[in-house]
């Protein structure tokens, strides 16, 4: 039996899509966006050259802080699909460092629309052959010799799993 992987690669990130996150952003505020639950939150802010940028610090600490709705679907928006776009679909000129991050709720939510299907279509795209080639430099190093249906598995872990953890937060502000 052959087997689309791609194809279901796709549909998974579709069915979160479609009837989990999508939806859960419905009425975003930037109010909201920006919400901290607790002190100390990382969230995104306005940097003195004009762009905005999420908190951050290398090594992260150990527990890493709480993090607001603005710095998780910056996160998937930047760092899980823009750069990606760009490194594996594009000229490779982007990263994290010059990204500058969504900094409304409005524009976060078009970001993350416009980065989702811009990274379906591409995805989509893919033969055989492209799945199982390794991502090379397109990634950093840990990544490098991993087929590329390895690296896709993680991006939709990684969309699904901070896509949820920004249902929760929404969740509590709207208990709180």
């Amino acid at each position: 039996m052959a087997v689309n992987w791609n194809g279901e690669i796709l549909a998974q990130m579709q069915f979160y899509w479609d009837f989990s996150l999508w939806p859960r952003l419905e009425g975003l505020t930037d109010e909201e966006f920006y919400w901290e639950p607790v002190p100390d939150c990382w969230t995104v802010r306005r940097r003195e050259d004009g762009r905005h940028a999420p908190d951050g610090a290398y090594p992260e600490p150990v527990p890493p802080p709480v993090t607001t709705i603005a710095w998780r679907l910056g996160h998937i928006i930047v760092d899980v699909l823009e750069t990606r776009i760009n490194w594996h679909f594009g000229d490779r000129t982007a990263s994290r460092d010059v990204i500058d991050w969504p900094s409304t709720a409005a524009e976060a939510r078009q970001r993350l629309r416009t980065a989702y299907l811009t990274w379906s279509e591409h995805v989509g795209r893919l033969d055989d052959d492209a799945l199982v080639a390794p991502v090379g430099g397109a990634e950093v190093a840990q990544w490098s010799e991993f087929p590329m249906v390895v690296l896709l598995l993680h991006l939709n872990r990684e969309f699904i799993h901070h896509g949820a953890e920004v249902a929760l937060l929404r969740d509590l502000y709207r208990a709180g």
